[in-house]
């Protein structure tokens, strides 16, 4: 039995043909050593189009004209690299490692929580990106999901992302599948899953990160405070413990008993000749400033 949307959308691809053989032409004068066919170049454009144009439950199908809008929107460039790293194609790699490899370590020491994890998250892509599961003789890149819908660089962002995501669970979930099965495969014995779900993946990349940075925040924290002068530590109490505002410190240290009027005329010249001189709001935002530096 013929399936109406799927015959409208072949037929509206036939009539593109011709602009899918300018897209390959430009793309192999691009990258002539990439190995990628014509036919299998076509049938990556079809599926893209297929998967984003057709409508099997509304019973819908793209025009001619909507099919050559969509396939002028691909990145297609992205798209070629992708199908010759996906077949193995040794110039294809060596390009994208190029071009990409400092993109994927950056944005995987960002998300990671420590060097090491962030060298094992690098190693885990690199393997899902090539593949080294074979399936009818066929190896199974994870490049053979990318469409050319979006840049390569933004599908690169959520493969690391869950990369990320999956040694996170792996290392908070020491549980083995096969035990996991064993037990009936019930989700509340899986720890850490109805915890995931009701923040869902952002709640963990936020928590991922919160970890990743808190550690060294408060190391390099610490190693500040150590240097500064009792004072000093005064004034960022005031502003950022107590809350106070630059005005409300001012008038501290105008006080005769304050503490830090005698580190104020210390530090001012022109506060040792007039002493009695006000304090302004923006000596005290000076010396803030002065103590972060």
């Amino acid at each position: 039995m013929t399936n109406p949307p799927l015959a409208q959308f072949e037929l509206a691809l036939s009539d593109c043909a011709a602009e899918m053989d300018a897209l390959y032409q430009r793309c192999t004068e691009a990258a002539p050593n990439y190995g990628v066919t014509p036919e299998d170049f076509r049938a990556a454009l079809r599926m893209a189009a297929g998967k984003y144009l057709v409508d099997q439950t509304n019973g819908s199908a793209p025009s001619a004209d909507e099919v050559r809008q969509f396939l002028s929107e691909l990145q297609t460039t992205d798209l070629f690299l992708a199908l010759a790293c996906a077949r193995g194609n040794e110039p294809a790699w060596w390009d994208f490692d190029q071009g990409y490899r400092r993109y994927i370590e950056r944005i995987a020491r960002h998300l990671a929580s420590a060097e090491t994890d962030a060298e094992e998250v690098i190693d885990s892509v690199y393997v899902e990106l090539y593949g080294t599961r074979v399936v009818g003789d066929v190896r199974q890149s994870k490049f053979a999901t990318y469409s050319g819908r979006g840049t390569l660089k933004g599908w690169l962002r959520t493969v690391v992302w869950h990369a990320v995501i999956d040694m996170h669970r792996a290392r908070h979930d020491e549980i083995s599948i096969d035990d996991w099965s064993e037990s009936g495969g019930e989700i509340h014995d899986r720890p850490g899953w109805r915890a995931e779900a009701r923040g869902g993946e952002g709640a963990m990349l936020d928590r991922i990160a919160r970890e990743r940075f808190q550690a060294a925040t408060v190391a390099a924290l610490d190693a500040s405070f150590a240097t500064l002068d009792d004072h000093e530590k005064l004034l960022l109490l005031y502003y950022h413990v107590e809350n106070l505002k630059l005005r409300e410190i001012a008038r501290l240290v105008e006080e005769p008993a304050s503490p830090l009027r005698r580190w104020f005329q210390r530090q001012s010249k022109q506060r040792s000749k007039a002493p009695s001189s006000r304090v302004h709001e923006s000596t005290v935002m000076r010396w803030l400033e002065k103590v972060y530096g």
